[in-house]
C-alpha cells in the first residue's frame, strides 16, 4: 500500500484531480482510495473524478477548470470578473462546443451553467485571465457583451443594462472587435440599435 505522500504525489501530478483510470495506472486499489476518502484526504468529484482535498483552496475555479478544461468563463461569471455586474452569480457560466457531452454538467458541486456553441463560434473572442491563482479560459470583454445580446431576453434586466452601460464607458473596449462578433454571431442588428447610438 501506499503511503499517503505518495499517493499525493499522483494526484500533484494531475493538478490535484484524477480520474479513476489515472488511479488504476498508478496502482491505487479501490480499498485505499476509499480510506483515504474515509481519512479526509481526498473528496468524489463526480463519478469517475477524484481530487486531493486542500484545505488551503476553497475556490470553486480550480474544480470548474480541471473538471472542464476546454469551458470558456461566459455570461453572468464574465461580468462579474470584468466588474459588469456586482453580483456573484450562484452558477459558473461556461461555454462549450455544443458537441460536447452533457451528462457531464450534471454534478452536485460546484454549480455549473453551460452554454452549448457552434464550434466555429466556441473559442471566438477567447482569452485568458487569472481568478484566485488559476488561469482561466474567459471570453474578451467585446465577445461577452455580443453574447448578453444574444441572450437578452434570458438575462436579469438589471444585469443587462448595467453590462451595457459599462462596456460603454470602458475606455479598454474594442469597437472593431465588437463589430467583427456582431457579425459571427449574427447581432450586428443589436449592437447598432443598443451600443451604436453611444459611440
Amino acid at each position: 500500500m501506499m503511503t499517503i505522500e505518495e499517493c499525493k504525489k499522483i494526484f500533484d501530478k494531475y493538478g490535484g484531480m484524477v480520474r479513476s483510470k489515472h488511479l488504476q495506472e498508478a496502482n491505487i486499489q479501490y480499498r485505499q482510495l476509499q480510506k483515504l476518502i474515509e481519512q479526509g484526504y481526498v473528496e468524489k468529484v463526480r463519478y469517475g473524478y477524484y481530487q486531493w482535498v486542500d484545505h488551503n483552496d476553497l475556490s470553486e475555479i480550480g474544480v470548474v477548470t480541471r473538471l472542464f478544461p476546454d469551458a470558456i468563463l461566459c455570461m453572468d461569471t464574465a461580468l462579474q470578473h470584468y466588474g459588469y455586474s456586482d453580483r456573484t452569480p450562484c452558477e459558473w457560466h461556461v461555454a462549450v462546443n455544443k458537441y460536447s457531452g452533457r451528462s457531464r454538467f450534471n454534478i452536485d458541486y460546484p454549480f455549473v451553467k453551460p452554454y452549448y456553441y457552434e464550434p466555429h463560434i466556441h473559442e471566438l473572442g477567447l482569452t485568458f485571465s487569472e481568478i484566485d491563482g488559476y488561469q482561466v479560459r474567459i471570453y474578451d470583454k467585446d465577445r461577452l457583451i455580443c453574447d448578453c445580446l444574444r441572450y437578452r431576453n434570458k438575462m436579469d434586466k438589471e444585469i443587462f443594462n448595467k453590462a451595457i452601460q459599462s462596456y460603454i464607458a470602458d475606455p479598454s473596449k474594442n469597437i472593431p472587435n465588437l463589430l467583427e462578433y456582431a457579425a459571427a454571431l449574427r447581432v450586428k442588428a443589436r449592437v447598432k440599435e443598443l451600443i451604436g447610438v453611444w459611440l
